[in-house]
């Protein structure tokens, strides 16, 4: 069963943080060095970057923790949520899941991701997915989320697939590149409402 526990947010959000599946779902804290540090490993990890490409493109501490800061200042006015995922019993980080574009007039929002190396083959990006989906449904009283991978990321396809996010189409050009940003690459859209049915989580029986 999934818990929650406290979560600095915009005033007006709920304080609350995504806890179950194994993990448990933590804000980033810019002035931490170990989060620092976890949060520019994932982003030099070469298959984020085959993935990826940040609108800013940074490479070291300084970076990452700038980085970090901006998305507290999006928290803080409630626009986006960001997630250290760990190990409920260790605490160790194993990535990072968050939500962007949050629109509370909408009821809508966009969902990413990623998992250090060591941590994959686990579910936990599935895992994680189930966290902060049934969090946003319920605390944000969003209605639909949306996740974008790009066309051939298939691992990503699974994740989403298996947390119920269903596949809606292709969007055209609408991604960077791989470390570009004068050519455009295809998308593949999913989401979930918050009327479909919750998968079980990986292992559940």
């Amino acid at each position: 069963m999934a818990h929650t526990r406290m979560l600095t947010l915009d005033p007006s959000l709920p304080r609350t943080e995504p806890r179950g599946h194994g993990l448990r779902l933590t804000a980033w804290d810019a002035g931490s060095d170990a989060d620092a540090q976890t949060w520019l490993r994932g982003h030099l990890d070469p298959d984020f970057r085959r993935w990826n490409t940040p609108l800013k493109l940074w490479s070291d501490l300084a970076g990452a923790r700038e980085s970090l800061r901006g998305r507290a200042r999006d928290a803080a006015d409630g626009r986006s949520a960001s997630f250290r995922i760990t190990d409920e019993d260790s605490g160790t980080a194993l990535g990072h899941i968050g939500l962007g574009e949050i629109s509370r007039q909408l009821k809508t929002a966009r969902v990413g991701y990623w998992v250090l190396p060591e941590a994959r083959g686990r579910g936990v990006a599935t895992r994680a997915l189930l966290l902060v989906s049934r969090w946003a449904y319920a605390e944000l009283a969003l209605h639909r989320l949306e996740l974008g991978h790009a066309v051939g990321h298939d691992a990503s396809c699974r994740v989403a697939e298996r947390s119920g996010y269903r596949a809606e189409g292709t969007l055209r050009e609408a991604m960077f590149e791989a470390g570009r940003r004068d050519a455009f690459r295809d998308v593949h859209l999913h989401a979930r409402l918050a009327t479909d049915e919750e998968p079980a989580p990986p292992g559940a029986r």
